[in-house]
């Protein structure tokens, strides 16, 4: 059998032929340029042969396709250490090892690095290398694999490992990571508690399994084990990080702000920790802090994209001529990470459309909506496929069969439909109200539909919406009480009524009802192409993957009418359609409109929504700061030659 010319390349660099292993290099260069192994290969033999510039050009290629690949920056730091260029050596050694703790020879640079200069950092790094010599080779073998997102070979390596070891902490924590990457939260969360209980003394199981308790929703749990941590270790920042973050969930968020204050007095040049700091500063409404803690971040590192989208994000921000000019450099270099370059492409999008320069502005929204989709491979026909379960199995005789049944409270109102709809404004109508507080987007209820999935193989069928039916009367009132009990943590002013604003729950509006028969349910609709394109030229934190194409994004609205249409159709009048351009232009009628559906008296303060202070934790959170307007209400004109795509899927 043939070898792969690769591995034949190897042979000959390993035997210290450096001119044929490089010729073989650029062979494979010219037909498998992709391949990030190559890649790394042809970089290597480039530096053993001394042509740096030839070097960091593959490297340059090599971490834009595989930004994580901490190797490729461990070979960075020795091209610039070959070269002389001893500081940016050492910021590539770092960015190796942050990427991957397995590189030694990083660690051991970065060792004579500091030993004279800073002792302690020495002292750790020292203990880096001991730990990662420490392992067993097969363990070493399934990190490795792990660090360069061969999830795979991973997973095989680690189970083999665990055959042999298995109360191995470490091993136990790769897997259930390996989980946590899959979307496998039970099963990660099953494995951490395992390992904490094995292994009480091993602090980093614990911090996983607060992480993996978070997404699975179960925030007041995943705070008592953040606790626990930070009073472990009351100065570790990573617990400290944590739990703040944690504290932003549940709503505590001066609380959150405090510890983030903390925290960057204490590291200034924490790029996380300032962005981080940003997000609850804009979330209480400080702007001004807000702006000078993303500022903070970029300045620290200018290609950190996060920081100028957050920017951005404020929607009221307006970028200088200086800071638009290093955006475009920064989006502009090769070597910068993708998720970088993603949000660089939406906060220039932003800044070109403010200067009004439409053609630029939608160049760079189309820039970083393609990579993005890149990200998330967004299956329209998946979607679709999903909406038809909801509409083929709630039809009105499972409601007329399950009448009476479900948790009688009247406590939720629910707030749904499309992002960037006008929920936010309709959720500070009503926060606005004495008897109704304002929450967050609450994850519970997709939480509750998830459980009722259960885990299936991946040729099996669905087995919820399908059975909902199965479920008895005091089933669905468990299950509705358990709603409540859950959400009880995000509560804090008393009110018999609050909000959950989750666009998402649209698709769940079966199982509300079920469950909760005396819930409230606001559908916020706004004109599609108003719509389409604002939800076009937003980066979303998570979710939401439909909206980085136009084509997805007109698609997904016709199946969203389409589904709400069904939902009027068989639970009439059980759902409040309040369209958005209705709000702007009559508000006060509307306003009482929506008062009456949810059966609260009429109160001034509705009206005049925004002098009310509360925390807004969504994009909308400046501009409902501000009186009713009409601002936006018209931008996606201004891009009109552009949403072909759009129109053509939105159809009639």
């Amino acid at each position: 059998m043939q070898n792969d010319p690769l591995v034949e390349a190897k042979l000959a660099l390993a035997r210290g032929d450096v001119v044929a292993a490089g010729a073989m290099a650029a062979k494979l260069v010219a037909t498998r340029g992709d391949d990030p192994e190559v890649l790394y290969f042809a970089a290597v033999t480039a530096r053993m042969r001394g042509d740096l510039p030839a070097a960091h050009r593959l490297l340059d290629q090599l971490i834009e396709r595989a930004p994580y690949l901490g190797r490729a920056w461990q070979e960075r730091g020795h091209c610039h250490r070959q070269a002389g260029n001893r500081e940016r050596a050492i910021a590539a050694y770092e960015r190796a090892t942050d990427l991957n703790p397995l590189l030694t020879a990083s660690l051991k640079l970065l060792v004579a690095h500091y030993q004279q200069a800073d002792p302690a950092k020495t002292g750790e790094l020292i203990e880096k290398i001991h730990d990662v010599e420490g392992h067993p080779p097969e363990l070493l073998a399934a990190l490795s694999a792990y660090y360069d997102q061969d999830y795979t070979l991973a997973e095989e390596r680690i189970r083999a490992y665990l055959m042999k070891a298995p109360a191995d902490p470490v091993a136990m924590r790769l897997l259930a990571e390996l989980g946590t990457r899959l979307g496998e939260y039970e099963d990660a969360e099953f494995i951490l508690e395992r390992c904490c209980h094995l292994n009480p003394g091993f602090l980093p199981a614990r911090f996983d399994y607060a992480e993996v308790l978070s997404k699975r929703f179960k925030f007041e749990t995943a705070l008592t084990v953040a606790e626990k941590l930070v009073a472990a270790e009351p100065a570790n920042p990573q617990f400290l990080m944590q739990r703040a973050n944690l504290m932003l969930h549940v709503g505590r968020t001066e609380d959150a702000a405090d510890e983030y204050s903390r925290l960057q007095a204490n590291a200034p040049d924490h790029t996380t920790v300032s962005l981080t700091y940003g997000h609850a500063l804009k979330t209480l409404g400080r702007i001004d802090a807000a702006v000078a803690a993303y500022r903070r971040a970029y300045t620290v590192r200018p290609d950190f994209g996060d920081a100028y989208w957050s920017l951005a994000n404020l929607k009221t921000y307006r970028f200088t001529p200086d800071e638009i000019e290093v955006m475009v450099d920064e989006e502009g270099k090769p070597g910068i990470a993708v998720d970088d370059r993603i949000h660089l492409c939406f906060a220039l999008g932003k800044a070109f459309e403010d200067a009004r320069e439409y053609a630029r502005s939608f160049e760079y929204y189309q820039r970083g909506n393609a990579l993005r989709q890149g990200v998330a491979q967004y299956k329209p026909n998946a979607i679709t496929r999903e909406f038809d379960r909801q509409i083929e199995h709630c039809d009105a005789a499972l409601f007329a069969d399950k009448a009476g049944a479900g948790c009688p409270a009247p406590d939720p109102i629910f707030i749904l439909g499309l992002p960037r709809a006008g929920s936010t404004l309709l959720e500070q109508i009503l926060a606005s109200h004495s008897q109704v507080e304002g929450t967050t987007e609450l994850p519970d209820v997709m939480a509750t539909a998830s459980r009722l999935s259960g885990r299936l193989a991946a040729d099996a069928q669905e087995i919820y919406p399908a059975n909902l039916r199965e479920l008895s009367a005091e089933k669905l009132a468990e299950l509705g009480q358990a709603y409540i009990d859950s959400t009880r943590i995000h509560r804090v002013e008393g009110t018999p009524f609050f909000i959950d604003k989750m666009p998402n729950n649209f698709r769940h509006i079966g199982l509300i009802h079920l469950m909760l028969p005396n819930a409230r349910i606001i559908d916020a609709r706004r004109e599609p192409l108003a719509c389409g394109f604002s939800v076009f030229k937003q980066l979303f934190a998570q979710g939401q993957d439909f909206s980085y194409d136009l084509d997805h994004i007109g698609r997904y609205y016709t199946d969203y009418v389409r589904l709400m249409d069904h939902w009027d159709a068989v639970l009439p009048g059980r759902v409040l359609k309040v369209q958005h351009e209705d709000v702007i232009e009559d508000l006060e009628g509307q306003v009482r409109r929506i008062l009456d559906y949810c059966g609260l008296p009429f109160e001034q303060s509705c009206v005049e929504f925004h002098r009310t202070e509360r925390a807004v934790r969504t994009p909308s959170s400046e501009q409902v700061r501000r009186p009713i307007n009409r601002d936006g209400t018209e931008v996606w004109k201004n891009f009109d030659p552009w949403l072909g795509p759009l129109k053509a899927a939105l159809g009639a």
